[in-house]
C-alpha cells in the first residue's frame, strides 16, 4: 500500500482506539470519562444518601461528589439505575434501561482493534478487510453516540423536573466518542483510497510499455 495513505490510515484507527479504549474504561474506574453531569451544589441526593454537588453518568456506573469534595462511586454493573431527590423531596428515576445500551461502547473499542491490526497488513485483499471493518466500527461507534444523545437528553429533562435542567451538560466520554467516530470513517477512507492506489500501481506494473516497432522495409537495409 502508499505508504502516504498507509500511514494515517494506521494514525486515525490507533487514535480512536485508544479515545474509545479510555471512554469504555469510565466510572467508577475513571471518574472523569463520564458521558453526562450535573452541578446540584448540594440541592439533592441520590437514593437517600447524602446531599451531593455533582453527579455523573458513566458506562458501568455512576458517581456523585459530596460538600466535602469527596467522590463516591456505586458499584460497577451493566444496566444499574438511581434515584435523585431534590430539597422539595421531588424524585426522579433513572431505569437501567437507559444505560444498559452503554455497553456497547467496549464493543465498538474490539472492533476497532481489530481494524488496527488488518491495517498493518500490505496484502491487497486484507486492506480491503480492514477497510470495511472500519466502517463497521464507524457504525457501532455511531449508535454508541446515538445512545449518549439519548441518555443525555432524557437525564438533561429528568433534571429539569427537579430544578437543575441548566446545570446538565455532556461529559468528556460524549465528546471523545463523537471523534472516534469521525476518526473511523477518516481511517475507512484513508485504507480504502490507499488499496485503490496500491492496485492502480500494480496495474501499471504488470503492464510495461511495448518495445518501438521496427519498419519492415528496414530490415532489408545493408549495414
Amino acid at each position: 500500500m502508499s505508504r502516504a495513505f498507509c500511514i494515517p490510515g494506521v494514525f486515525f484507527l490507533f487514535s480512536a482506539f485508544v479515545l474509545l479504549f479510555i471512554v469504555s474504561v469510565s466510572l467508577p474506574y475513571l471518574t472523569a470519562m463520564d458521558i453526562t453531569r450535573v452541578h446540584t451544589n448540594g440541592g439533592s441526593s441520590v437514593s437517600g444518601q447524602e446531599a451531593l454537588t455533582q453527579l455523573r453518568l458513566g458506562i458501568w456506573a455512576y458517581c456523585y461528589q459530596v460538600s466535602n469534595g469527596n467522590t463516591i462511586c456505586n458499584n460497577a454493573g451493566h444496566g444499574y439505575s438511581l434515584t435523585v431527590v431534590n430539597t422539595q423531596n421531588n424524585t426522579v428515576y433513572i431505569g437501567s434501561s437507559w444505560t444498559r445500551g452503554l455497553a456497547i461502547h467496549p464493543v465498538a473499542c474490539a472492533v476497532t482493534f481489530v481494524a488496527l491490526l488488518l491495517s498493518f497488513s500490505q496484502h491487497i485483499t486484507v486492506t480491503l478487510i480492514a477497510s470495511l471493518v472500519s466502517f463497521l466500527a464507524a457504525l457501532i461507534t455511531l449508535i454508541a453516540f446515538a445512545i449518549d444523545i439519548a441518555l443525555y437528553a432524557y437525564f438533561k429533562n429528568e433534571m429539569g423536573n427537579l430544578g437543575f435542567g441548566s446545570q446538565t451538560i455532556t461529559g468528556p466520554g460524549f465528546w471523545l466518542t463523537f471523534v472516534s467516530f469521525i476518526l473511523l470513517l477518516l481511517a475507512g477512507c484513508t485504507v480504502c483510497f490507499g488499496r485503490r492506489r496500491d492496485r492502480m500501481s500494480a496495474a501499471t506494473t504488470s503492464y510495461p510499455m511495448s518495445s518501438p516497432k521496427i519498419p519492415f522495409f528496414s530490415k532489408f537495409r545493408r549495414n
